[in-house]
């Protein structure tokens, strides 16, 4: 199967000029700019808003000897909207900080939200959450805990993080999928993941534990 490969690229996108409208918790830049059409001419200037946040690592604990995965709970003012709860079941995340690599990311963020020691990486995908108005690039991984600290409220102070470990059952978790009980967009990715690929994951960490 030939992979997929778009007809245009960067070099098919003009940007004619870029200010930063608001700049806050996060910033907001406004883009003037032109793009190949599919018949190959130019598109007319437009004005588009762009959410930059910078590219996150995000990680989903699993102690492959238990069979237990960590998920954390906390707030999440995007999805404060009528009567829907917006405490979300998630993985653990992170802003990637200038010269930083997503390893250490991945490493640090377990640590101060979950109070979680990894071990092994794997990657799991890499994608943009809403490409359409926000540059946010997520890099997801899979990891091998080590100990963790299921129970506990972690979270660093500085950044008002209030944080709810829990450490569930695989299959428990993947039946709150299927139920429609997991609504959050990295963490749906990465579990669908699992389904699809964990037997394989897990049957190959334990052999090099064995070796």
């Amino acid at each position: 199967m030939t992979p997929f490969q778009p007809r245009f690229g960067a070099g098919d996108v003009d940007v004619q000029r870029q200010e930063r409208s608001f700049s806050g918790y996060f910033s907001i830049d406004t883009l003037t700019l032109r793009h190949r059409l599919h018949s190959g001419e130019w598109s007319d200037s437009m004005r588009r808003e762009v959410f930059q946040r910078g590219d996150a690592v995000a990680v989903l604990p699993w102690d492959i000897a238990t069979d237990e995965l960590v998920l954390i709970e906390q707030l999440r003012v995007g999805a404060i909207r009528d009567n829907d709860s917006p405490w979300m079941l998630e993985l653990i995340a992170g802003i990637v900080e200038e010269g930083e690599s997503d390893i250490n990311v991945a490493h640090r963020e377990a640590d101060e939200e979950a109070g979680c020691v990894l071990g092994r990486l794997e990657s799991i995908a890499t994608f943009y959450p809403s490409a359409g108005a926000c540059s946010e690039q997520i890099r997801l991984f899979v990891g091998e805990l080590v100990s963790a600290k299921p129970g506990t409220i972690q979270g660093l102070d500085s950044e008002h993080e209030d944080i709810l470990v829990h450490q569930l059952p695989r299959q428990t978790v993947l039946a709150m999928l299927d139920q429609g009980q997991i609504n959050n967009g990295h963490t749906l990715i990465a579990l669908y993941w699992l389904a699809r690929h964990g037997e394989r994951l897990r049957a190959a960490w334990l052999d090099d534990q064995n070796d």
